[in-house]
């Protein structure tokens, strides 16, 4: 397949982006309580208690302020499972691109 071939119109990001058809949504994380617990504010307006799964524990070290991707329960609205964290170069892309929630857009 020669350069020619491709299809110019589908978009080409530098970052992951959360999956609106699995439920997932940006957040920034306000608070830590420990234990792997977080309050993240989510790009619907609502704060959640968020969970980091054991999985990622290890590999994702959080912050205040850190922009991340959650999934909420289904079961259980106010919380939700940290799946991701950006740096703050990948954030920085992300609010100059505009692709940020205007409510979550503290990277300008």
């Amino acid at each position: 397949m020669t350069s020619d071939d491709k299809d110019y119109n589908e978009e080409i990001s530098r970052v992951i982006l959360p999956n609106v058809n699995k439920g997932e949504m940006f957040g920034i994380v306000e608070k830590l309580l420990g234990s792997s617990r977080l309050i993240v504010m989510c790009a619907d307006g609502k704060t959640r208690t968020g969970r980091i799964p054991g999985k990622i524990r290890k590999r994702m070290w959080m912050r205040e302020g850190d922009l991340v991707i959650v999934k909420p329960w289904s079961f259980q609205d106010e919380r939700a499972d940290v799946t991701f964290r950006y740096t703050k170069t990948q954030a920085s892309y992300l609010s100059r691109n505009k692709i940020l929630p205007e409510i979550l857009d503290v990277f300008k």
